[in-house]
């Protein structure tokens, strides 16, 4: 899908670029499939702000997602191809034999008409979903469960996919987008192909009113606030940071500080991790 650019009418038109919507069906959601979304703005049940930088934005209706595919050998029609405002990926609503619809993230490569299929009889093209164990290995993968029945949760960006590396016994190798090689249940499902929306991280948003739209407040630098308010902040003029280096408003590191947990129970699943040398 292409990237559409603008005339400088403007000076935020100038770099601004959008996703080509041509391809996409012009239709509205499936109402039966879709649900309302609550806004909380970044507040706990207190109503206290525990994520910052969150709020305002378009309202946005919730399309419930097939993430799980467990209709095993039930052919379905694509029958649209449409936006969805809750991730970066394009959504696919599908019609199955019997008649039920349900939407699936769209893979690369997948036209209105395209029949797909879930299952280990399964055949490998893109938008079939298959156990990992019925997938040769090489193939280019996406929507990855990490535990069986419970629903993808790995490789579900625009433009993502991940690569099953080995199978070796109950569990899967497989190499993630980060480049982490992770043992994932053999048992589990996962769609063939890569995520559509490719040219996603691509585009440029020009102004700061856009990313208002998408629900994001602005950013406020601790260097220009009071000492109170954070440890950069105060000192006559442009100061320093004035420790060995910069922090968060609660003084932990800000650089590189090491965060997951030391003995986490998925540690034994990585073999390798993003970082590693």
């Amino acid at each position: 899908m292409a990237i559409k650019s603008y005339k400088p009418t403007t000076a935020a038109r100038r770099q601004m670029t959008v996703t080509d919507y041509s391809q996409l069906s012009k239709v509205a959601p499936e109402k039966s499939l879709v649900e309302s979304l609550k806004t909380n703005s970044g507040r706990n049940s207190y109503g206290r702000i525990t994520v910052r930088h969150r709020g305002g934005g378009n309202r946005r209706k919730y399309r419930v997602i097939d993430f799980k595919r467990e209709k095993a050998g039930v052919p379905a029609q694509v029958l649209t191809l449409e936006y969805d405002p809750n991730r970066s990926a394009h959504i696919a609503l599908v019609q199955y034999e019997d008649g039920e619809k349900r939407y699936i993230i769209a893979p690369n490569g997948l036209k209105v008409g395209d029949t797909v299929v879930s299952g280990p009889e399964a055949d490998i093209i893109a938008g079939n979903a298959l156990p990992l164990a019925n997938i040769p290995v090489g193939t280019f993968i996406h929507n990855v469960e990490l535990y069986p029945g419970k629903g993808a949760q790995l490789a579900r960006a625009a433009g993502i996919q991940a690569q099953l590396m080995a199978k070796e016994g109950a569990y899967a190798l497989i190499r993630l987008p980060s480049g982490e090689l992770r043992n994932v249940p053999a048992n589990c499902m996962a769609t063939i192909g890569q995520v559509g929306n490719i040219d996603h991280e691509n585009v440029s948003y020009g102004k700061a009113g856009r990313k208002r739209h998408m629900g994001w407040r602005p950013t406020v630098r601790g260097s220009v606030m009071k000492p109170n308010d954070h440890p950069h902040g105060g000192g006559e003029g442009k100061s320093p940071v004035g420790r060995p280096g910069p922090v968060t408003p609660w003084g932990k590191p800000a650089l590189g500080y090491k965060t997951r947990k030391h003995h986490n129970r998925s540690d034994k699943f990585i073999v390798k991790r993003r970082n590693a040398k």
